[in-house]
Order: structure tokens, then sequence, then C-alpha cells
């Protein structure tokens, strides 16, 4: 063999079949939320996508979502985190007494209650990675501690209002910096030029995949999810104009979502955390700090909890001693229902943003229809054993 001899890419990829049938759970769940959106738009009349109950939907489901981009990371990891829904109950007391009790302005204190929650992340996460503590039991001791912590800061009462200002967190909309007609003129631009923004960058990573002969989605597949996938956030970005424009925490939603997707895609940390979770010997091994590793996640996953918080609490303008409860059981089911694996080392961050969706709009699909809320929480049940069962049959059968 001459040394200048080199391996040569297969020609030609998987066909649009055998790609899809590989990577099923993945486009299933998308397939899945487009499914049920659909369903629920025909039999409540149109209700789901009207531009009232869209913006409601967004608003509803945001806390759910923020916090399932720091749960992926700890399920990635080989983790769980039970606290979230009692930190957000605590925060969100937290704030009402510095910001309503003792009139603080409501930038120090939102980043005081930031530095709160990475605080009791960092203190639960030392637990678990340095003295190996299970994360359930750290968590459940956790969540009854600031529940508990809660009640007392709120002596059992509620506390509101918020400042205005704070409220534009949650309830606030983003400025029409060009104001043309009845439509949010600015909005509708943002919802044209962020799928242009993506399209270019899905072209240029396949041309990178191309040029390194990497494996790539054939290319019906790869127009087809493009066009779907503009026209569907032109669409809604179109509804949402209509009524009052772009909400503000959907933008720091966006915000987020880019940032932990190019993290766990493009970073050496996140690839870390995926071996970390993957099998954690061989990732001590070659030389990965996993301690830090699983501490620094349960920091995250803190700071996260404490901004669902602070978002949760401006949108019901008062803090109550019921904030966040069962808060982190939703959550943990949109990581996984969006493909996140019960043994660690598994799971998108796209695909944990479209679990917490397929559950928010059932819930608010099946409130629309008047489904009591005892059988919302049996189909919810039965939805997340089916995704489970999915996963570890899928696993089970790759084996």
């Amino acid at each position: 063999m001459s040394a200048d001899t080199t391996v040569a890419a297969p020609r030609g990829g998987p066909s649009a079949g055998s790609f899809a049938k590989k990577h099923l759970r993945e486009y299933g769940m998308l397939l899945s939320l487009v499914a049920i959106m659909i369903f629920f738009e025909i039999v409540t009349n149109g209700t789901l996508l009207r531009p009232l109950n869209l913006t409601n939907l967004i608003l509803q489901n945001s806390y759910i979502v923020i916090m399932a981009l720091g749960m992926l990371l700890v399920i990635v990891a080989g983790h769980i985190d039970l606290s979230v829904g009692s930190v957000v109950g605590f925060v969100g007391a937290l704030a009402a007494v510095l910001m309503v009790s003792y009139g603080m302005h409501f930038v120090p204190a939102t980043i005081i209650c930031l530095l709160v929650g990475a605080a009791i992340g960092a203190a639960q996460g030392y637990f678990v990675a340095f003295f190996k503590i299970p994360s359930f039991i750290v968590t459940l001791a956790g969540m009854l501690v600031f529940r508990g912590l809660s009640l007392a800061l709120l002596a059992g009462q509620s506390i509101g209002p918020f400042p205005v200002e704070f409220q534009r967190l949650s309830s606030g909309f983003i400025p029409d910096l060009l104001p043309v007609g009845a439509i949010h003129t600015t909005s509708l631009l943002l919802s044209i030029v962020v799928p242009v923004a993506l399209v270019l960058f899905n072209i240029r990573g396949r041309l990178n995949q191309q040029k390194h002969a990497i494996e790539q989605e054939p290319l019906a597949i790869f127009v087809t999810k493009n066009l779907v996938m503009t026209f569907v956030i032109v669409y809604l970005g179109y509804l949402l104009a209509t009524y009052k424009g772009l909400p503000n925490v959907l933008i720091v939603m966006i915000l987020l979502i880019a940032l932990y997707t190019f993290v766990t895609m493009r970073m050496t940390v996140g690839r870390r955390i995926y071996a970390l979770g993957g099998n954690e010997k061989a990732a001590k091994l070659s030389g990965i700090n996993t301690e830090r590793l699983t501490f620094l996640t349960f920091v995250n996953m803190g700071v996260l909890a404490a901004l669902a918080g602070l978002i949760f609490a401006a949108r019901l303008n008062t803090a109550t001693p019921k904030a966040g409860i069962s808060f982190e059981l939703d959550v943990i089911a949109a990581c996984f229902i969006g493909g996140a694996s019960a043994s660690g080392g598994v799971g998108r961050v796209t695909g944990a943003v479209i679990g917490a969706f397929v559950m928010g709009v059932m819930n608010n699909g099946m409130s629309i229809l008047g489904v009591g809320i005892d059988w919302q929480q049996v189909i919810k049940g039965l939805v997340l054993l089916a995704a489970v069962f999915f996963d570890v049959y899928n696993r089970n059968k790759a084996t």
C-alpha cells in the first residue's frame, strides 16, 4: 500500500427510509408534537392556535422548558433532580420578600435570587459528586427542605404584587420598532430572519459533514425538515404578530435553547457530560474530572430553576406557598418524552424542548376541552410510560 493511499468515503448515503428508521425516536417525537397540535386544533374548533391561546401556551410552558434544559444535562450525566419544583417556590418566595416586603429594586433582587439558586445547586451537587450520595436521595431531601423553607419565608401567606418592571419578565412583549398597521412588524421580521439563519446554519453543517465524509441525513429529509421548520416558525410568528408580538420570555427561551444546543453539540464540556453518563468509569480513566462535572451540572440546574421561579412568580404576580408543586414531574417527563435515557448518556436539547411542548399542548388542549385534572394526570402518565417503554424497547432491540 502506498503512503498516499486514503480511505474513500462510501458512495451514496443511507436511504431516506433506513435513516428515518435509525433516527425514529428523534423524528417520531417531532411528528408526534405536530400530530397532537393538529388533533387539538381540530377538536377545539381552532381555539388551540388562536393568537391569544398560543401566547398563553408559551407563557404557561416557559418555565418548564427552561428547567428542562438543565434537567436534560443532569439526566444525561446519569442523575436526577427532584428538588426543582421546591426551588421554584422558594426562589419566588425570596423574590417576593426582597421586592415587596423590603422594597429592593428588581435588578439586584433578581441577581441575588439567581445566586441563591446556584448555591442550592452547588450544595446538592457537592453531596452527589464528592460524597457519592445518590442524587435521588439528595434531591428528595432538597425537595422537602426548600418546600418547608418557602412556607416559612412566606409565613403560609401569599405576597404580592411585584413591581411592574419585574412583571414584564414574564408578561411583557418585545417593542415594535417598525409599527405598520395592526401587525407587530418587528416580531414578524424576527420570525422570518430566525428560520433563514437556521437554514443557513444547517446548510453549513451539512457541507462540513460532506467535507469530512461524515454520515448525514438524505437530501430529501434534509430539505423537507428545513422547509417544514421554516413554515412552522413563520406561521406561528405571524399568529403572534397579529396579537401583541413575541413575548419577552420567548426571547429568553430561544437564547437559552441556542446556548445549550451549542454547549452540548459543539463544546468539550458538553461531550464530556455525555461521556460521563455513558460510562463514568471510562470517562474518569480518560482524564475527565467526573466529580467536578457532576457538581457543575447541579449548579447549572439550580440557576435555571431559580430563573424559572422568577418567571413563574412574575407571571402570577405573587408568591404563593404552593408555587412549583409537581413541576419536577413535568420537567422530568419532558426530558424522557423528548428522548433522554433513564440510564444516562443519551438526550438532546431539541428533544427536551419538544417533550416540554408535548406536555404543554396536551395540558392546554385538554383544559380547553374541559377534561378534568384527574384524567389529565392519567393521560400524561400513560404518555410518559409509553415514551420510556419505547426507549427501552429500542435499546434492547439494538443490542
